[in-house]
Formats: structure tokens, C-alpha cells, sequence
């Protein structure tokens, strides 16, 4: 209220003066707009620096850039790394589409997982959905895995997250497993709260088990999983179609299933912990790695 008594044009006493007298800061009379980013000399090597750290890997944000840039000589805080990359047009990759879309009218279940050990196969398995970034929009890919082995046990890419597209998942992970597992959990997306996927899964005999509101932490090891699958794989190769998508997420799958080492298993694949020991010839194979490592 005193801000609003102080006249910038008053003929006998300045600006100074009045707030002196209101008790009032000075400071505070300023207009809320603050003026826009402006790059200096010091900055123009960096703003030619950043495009070329950005096309070798997208996925960094302003904090890891300005690591990059302090690894080449260049000093320049989180603050002046944004600013530089809003100037520049560049935006990191990161997941923002939100595929978990609530019914408010479908029965919610509770969470079993809370505290609980899980010390088998087929003791739970989690499915999720989440979005792959197209030419034309995005996809959906659904995905199931085995919470104690961390092995891919289906997956599918879909143009729409009706509940057949995981419920087609759900059949193909008991056709791979040949086992029913005791616990099945997924988010509170509508896909997952409706009759058909509830009475799916009970008709099975397993359990239905749900992650709390906003809690992804939940399900966090198959997020973990699309992490991975996108910033190390999917965002970082070219793709016109959805066949060729496919082919591109088997690869990764395959790869991250039976020869990339897990260390929730000991440094077993989830392959070898979910099936046991390998031969003695795929042994050495995985041992050998890839033929493109």
C-alpha cells in the first residue's frame, strides 16, 4: 500500500526521500519484468560450442552441458548454460507425454509391494505404457517384465492405449512364461482399471495389485526400463515406420535380455537369471558380446 503513495515526478522531494520517509525500500519499486538475455563476448565460442555437444547427445540438459562445456575450459553456471540453449533454440529430450490417463468411476486396488521381497519368477510381474516420439506424432509401446529378474517377457507398439493392445501383451507373456504369475501390477490408467483387464486377470488367479496416486515409484523398475530403452537406444537412431520400429525395439530388447549384464542379478542377464544357467556355446557368446561391440 505505501509503495503506491511514493511519486516518481514529485517537484520537491525525490524518490529517495519519499521511501525514507514511507519507511519504504527502494529496491521494491521496480517493475516486475525483468529484462531479457543478452550474450556477451565470453559467450560466443560457447553458443558455437553448444550445437555440436547437443547433436552428439540430445538428451543433455543444461546442467550437463555445462559440465561438458567446464571439461573444455569453459565456465559457465547451470543458470547461463539455460539461458545460452533458449537462446540457441535447443531443448534436451526428455519424456513429458503423460500416458496414464484415470477413469475416476473404475475401482482402484491397493499396492502389495510395499516392503514386500520378492524372492522368485513369476512371483510379479509389472506391465506399463509409454510413448515413442515419431515422425507423426508418437506410439505407444506396452511392455511387461519380471520384477524379480528384470526380464522382458512381451511387448508390443500400438497407435492407440486401448486395453486390447495390453491385454494382447498380457497373452503373449503367459505364452513365453508357460507360468501365471501370483501378483500383476500396473498404474491406475484407465486401460488397467476397467472390467476387461481386471476380470482378465483375476480369471488368470493372480492378484491385481496398482501403484498409489502419482506414485511412480511404484512401478519404478519397468520405468527405469523405458529410461533406458529411449536414451540409449530409440531416440538415437532414425525411423519412418512403425515396422521399422519394431525391428528397432527388438534389437534392444534382445540385447539388454540375454547380453547386457544386471546387477540386481548379480551380473547375470535377466535372460540367464530368469532361465538359469545358459549352455556352455551361448555362454561364450554372451561372453564375446555383440558382433557390432
Amino acid at each position: 500500500m505505501r509503495k503506491t503513495m511514493v511519486e516518481t515526478d514529485h517537484p520537491q522531494l525525490s524518490t529517495r526521500k519519499q521511501c525514507e520517509l514511507l519507511g519504504v525500500n527502494r529496491n521494491r519499486l521496480r517493475p516486475k519484468c525483468p529484462r531479457p538475455w543478452q550474450p556477451r563476448t565470453e559467450h560466443k565460442e560457447m553458443l558455437a560450442l553448444i550445437p555440436l555437444i547437443h547433436a552428439k547427445d540430445p538428451t543433455m540438459g543444461a546442467r550437463q552441458l555445462g559440465i561438458v562445456l567446464g571439461r573444455n575450459d569453459y565456465h559457465a553456471s547451470r543458470w547461463t548454460t539455460g539461458k545460452m540453449m533458449e537462446h540457441l533454440g535447443i531443448k534436451a529430450i526428455y519424456c513429458s507425454l503423460c500416458t496414464t490417463q484415470a477413469a475416476p468411476e473404475n475401482p482402484k486396488y491397493p499396492y502389495f509391494l510395499r516392503n514386500r521381497q520378492i524372492t522368485k519368477a513369476h512371483e510379479v510381474w509389472a506391465i506399463d505404457i509409454t510413448y515413442i516420439p515419431w515422425s507423426r506424432g508418437h506410439v505407444y509401446l506396452a511392455a511387461i517384465i519380471d520384477w524379480k529378474t528384470r526380464a522382458v517377457l512381451a511387448w508390443r507398439v500400438n497407435n492407440t492405449m486401448d486395453v486390447d493392445f495390453c491385454l494382447d501383451v498380457l497373452c503373449e507373456a503367459i505364452g513365453v512364461a508357460g507360468a501365471v504369475p501370483e501378483i500383476i501390477n500396473t498404474d491406475q490408467g484407465s486401460q488397467f482399471t476397467g472390467v476387461e483387464w481386471i476380470s482378465a486377470v483375476e480369471d488368470l488367479g493372480a492378484r491385481v495389485s496398482m501403484d498409489g496416486k502419482g506414485r511412480w515409484m511404484d512401478n519404478v523398475l519397468i520405468e527405469r526400463l523405458w529410461r533406458s530403452v529411449k536414451h540409449e537406444w530409440v531416440l538415437l537412431h532414425e525411423y519412418n515406420t512403425i515396422p521399422e520400429l519394431e525391428v528397432l525395439l527388438g534389437e534392444w530388447i534382445e540385447r539388454y535380455n540375454t547380453w547386457r549384464p544386471h546387477t540386481a542379478n548379480g551380473g547375470e542377464t535377466p535372460w540367464q537369471a530368469y532361465r538359469g544357467l545358459l549352455s556352455k556355446l551361448e555362454r561364450e557368446e554372451v561372453k564375446g558380446g555383440p558382433s557390432n561391440c
